[in-house]
């Protein structure tokens, strides 16, 4: 007999979310293999640099200890360490997220508190800073792991806070407050709010003032700020990415309140690395976090190695401006195929993936219309997206693409597809429905939505992630 917690589905491997990576594992593409396959876009992995990393390591084989020119150091990164991270690990970290902010900001080695990945990041988190029933508040559309992360097996509950395309999804005040306010009449107690910056699955930066006014939020209402910054080094163009940590530079706050996630799966393109990152302005925090971390600590190889790239100065300004360039060039080639055919995505300048707007394919405007489409893109289109209502936006018809995880020739193949299915359906000249010849229950692709997902889908969810434990899947990967 399991305890709850196993039994229950907190981690909520049911939805659509997993079943498009189902899809997608029981006949994935290769252009030689297998090319009418599905081609995975559901993947937000950043794989456009990953030349530059195997230069890197070709030229300094001592940073590995599995290396003749590094052997000697061997036995003492095997034994044990010092859970708090390697010293020379901890001052890598600190110092390239100063470049990543554009040396803006200083980060104190001494407050950075290791984690496996931002999963054992976030969670980590919600164990420090809340008892379970309390609450934290989320802006729509958000990741659907936030409810595994966050929740699972901590007991803490999430409440969205409800934004719009009429404003780009922007976080207001008023929006900010009409989520506090209705988790204050369901007597739940706000212990904090959670932001995205730059957002998963937006791609959107927040600005200056976006961050301000959010700032003076949560100094009114006395809870918690936890960033999410996991895409910090993902931003391209005009705007810059702004950190929380400027912010509070010349704005009043309590750094007590203050907390930034961090890991290198996004910017440097290292999920399976795990390393995740908390960085706390609060010293109780902090030295719990310390504890909590002997549960998910980073390898000390793995740490060796990251601090020795890390370290190389010359190296990581090579890398961060040609992966600022590559992804430029990626959704700028991407959303200009998409254009071509009147797809329309959200106006962005981050992250590894686009929000596309189908809006006008869709049926009917109902969260079973936009699932309906979904399951034509992956049986019929073969290529697999996220649909919106996985983020629990409240918009049918808006879905994820993730474009830095392949191959210029597969992106080709993938806006080649998306081409001839909207020129179709424009010749039929009205929106999708499904091929009657090819349901979805007969194919390993499944849709679960009861009334109690209906439910979820408006703010309490559990929907999970790519981090979870699928049976016999090559998609076990740390992907945010």
């Amino acid at each position: 007999m399991l305890s709850k917690i196993a039994e229950g589905n907190g981690h909520g491997e049911e939805s659509a979310y997993f079943d498009g990576w189902k899809a997608y594992e029981n006949d994935p593409f290769n252009p030689v293999s297998n090319p009418q396959g599905v081609i995975q876009m559901g993947l937000a992995e950043n794989q456009l640099c990953f030349d530059l990393v195997k230069e890197w390591i070709m030229e300094n084989p001592s940073a590995s200890i599995c290396t003749i020119e590094g052997i000697d150091e061997f036995q003492d990164i095997a034994i044990y360490q010092d859970y708090h991270g390697l010293p020379q690990f901890r001052n890598a970290v600190a110092r390239f997220m100063e470049k990543v902010r554009g040396e803006r900001v200083k980060y104190d080695p001494k407050r950075i508190v290791m984690s496996g990945g931002a999963t054992g990041a976030h969670e980590l988190m919600a164990f420090c800073l809340a008892d379970p029933g309390d609450a934290f508040l989320v802006p729509t559309p958000y990741y659907p792991g936030f409810d595994r992360d966050l929740r699972w097996r901590t007991g803490v509950q999430l409440v969205p806070v409800l934004c719009h395309s009429s404003n780009n999804f922007n976080i207001t005040r008023i929006a900010l407050e009409e989520a506090y306010e209705k988790a204050k009449d369901a007597k739940i107690r706000v212990k904090g709010l959670l932001i995205t910056n730059p957002s998963n699955p937006l791609g959107s930066v927040l600005d200056k003032d976006t961050l301000t006014s959010i700032l003076a939020f949560t100094n009114d209402k006395n809870i918690h700020l936890v960033c999410d910054e996991i895409y910090g080094a993902t931003v391209f163009g005009q705007m810059k990415f702004t950190s929380i940590s400027e912010i509070i530079i010349d704005q009043p706050h309590n750094p007590d309140l203050i907390h930034i996630v961090y890991s290198l799966s996004k910017d440097l393109g290292f999920p399976g690395f795990r390393v995740g990152i908390v960085y706390s302005y609060n010293d109780k925090v902090v030295n719990c976090a310390r504890k909590m971390s002997s549960f998910g600590l980073v390898s000390t190889q793995t740490q060796r190695l990251i601090a020795s790239m890390l370290s190389d100065e010359a190296f990581v300004g090579r890398f961060l401006e040609e992966s600022t360039k590559r992804l430029e060039t990626r959704h700028r080639v991407f959303t200009r195929g998409l254009s071509q055919v009147g797809i329309q995505t959200l106006k962005s300048n981050a992250g590894l993936f686009v929000w596309m707007d189908l809006r006008h394919l869709l049926q009917d405007q109902t969260v079973e219309g936009e699932l309906t489409l979904w399951r034509v893109i992956i049986n019929e289109v073969k290529i697999n997206v996220s649909p919106g209502s996985s983020f629990h936006c409240t918009e049918p018809g808006w879905f994820r693409v993730c474009i830095a995880n392949m191959s210029d020739d597969t992106m080709e193949v993938a806006l080649r597809r998306i081409r001839s299915f909207v020129l179709k359906n424009k010749d039929v000249g009205k929106p999708v429905v499904v091929a009657t010849k090819r349901k979805c229950w007969q194919t390993n692709l499944q849709l679960r939505l009861s009334n109690k997902r209906l439910d979820d889908f408006m703010g309490i969810s559990q929907i999970g992630s790519p981090h979870s434990p699928l049976a016999q899947s090559p998609l076990v990967r740390a992907a945010t």
